[in-house]
């Protein structure tokens, strides 16, 4: 049995940085739903959307991941 070590190390890249990133996307909207008390008015309102924004593309990757699997 041959292992092919490059693509290995491609997909392990990958992985790092997708799970880096998504960490990312929800400590950002953890963050900013934080800010949500602290804040009133306009503040509010643009701390609740990107909080919204954040979770909602994580949803968008893990979907995207899972098709990505099944299919």
């Amino acid at each position: 049995m041959k292992i092919d070590w490059a693509a290995l190390a491609s997909v392990f890249g990958v992985s790092l940085v997708v799970t880096v990133v998504l960490v990312g996307l929800f400590t950002l909207g953890i963050v900013a739903l934080s800010k949500l008390s602290a804040t009133s008015g306009g503040s509010a309102v643009l701390a609740r959307t990107s909080a919204y924004a954040c979770f909602a593309a994580c949803t968008a990757a893990v979907a995207y991941g899972i098709y990505l699997i099944v299919a």
